[in-house]
């Protein structure tokens, strides 16, 4: 396991991201604070954590079903099983899969990340997808930049606020993919529900409408059916149509 910085201390005063999911998950790895946060947030939103994840396991599956072997998962969250590596190595025993995230709670758990497949290997380290250069600094130490990576940026990138370049840093990492890579990407929005600040007033965020999702998604192509309210987002499988979420969810090939 690596990490880029030592541990900090863990906050239990203010509700954070990954303990919330967690707990809409029904995961244990969370706060009173945290659990208060969750409690306050509309249905539509704990639904939209589960969808997210489904998306996530279907997307992830189909990814290694084309045969890409190497992952970059960057905000990956409280281990919540089955994990990514599970998931792709079901398919690619030999997969390579880097995670990562800045969040010290998460380093705490991040042995169950590190046990892979007989012939892949996970790896972690602690960094801000803010510094995108250093996360692919050690990502290049672990995976082969001349073959494809599957870039996941799953629910991430609403916690990275209009100030912080969050068009500019999905462009740097999704440069320095070769091509025949893959981008696997999800966002909260609040295009199918009413806006909710309960969330957005503790923790930083930007819930962002289709229109400015899309730039994220500038010089790709997308794969069908596109970018989708995540219950719709299937591949070989009839998705239902009259399912919104408050996730948009898509992937998108990197040429």
């Amino acid at each position: 396991m690596t990490t880029d910085r030592p541990a900090s201390p863990i906050d239990t005063s203010t509700p954070h991201p990954a303990r919330v999911y967690d707990y809409l998950l029904g995961g244990k790895d969370n706060y009173r604070v945290d659990k208060e946060m969750a409690e306050r947030l509309p249905p539509a939103v704990a639904e939209g954590a589960r969808h997210n994840r489904a998306f996530m396991h279907r997307a992830l599956a189909w990814v290694a079903g084309t045969g890409i072997d190497q992952y970059l998962d960057i905000g990956t969250g409280i281990p919540t099983e089955p994990n990514l590596h599970q998931i792709v190595q079901r398919a690619v025993p030999t997969a390579r899969v880097v995670y990562t995230d800045y969040d010290p709670i998460v380093l705490r758990h991040a042995e169950a990340l590190l046990v892979s497949a007989a012939g892949g290997s996970t790896d972690y380290i602690q960094a801000d997808v803010r510094e995108p250069g250093a996360i692919l600094e050690h990502a290049r130490t672990v995976l082969d930049f001349d073959r494809p990576v599957c870039l996941s940026l799953i629910a991430l990138m609403h916690f990275v606020t209009d100030d912080q370049d969050p068009y500019g840093i999905v462009r740097t990492l999704v440069d320095a993919m070769p091509a025949g890579s893959v981008l696997v990407f999800s966002h909260g929005t609040f295009d199918f529900h009413p806006a909710n600040d309960a969330y957005s007033s503790r923790i930083d965020s930007k819930w962002r409408t289709l229109a400015e999702i899309e730039p994220f998604f500038d010089g790709l192509e997308l794969v069908a059916p596109g970018i989708v309210p995540a219950p719709r987002w299937y591949q070989d499988t009839a998705a239902p149509q009259d399912e919104v979420s408050g996730i948009y969810a898509a992937v998108a090939r990197i040429r």
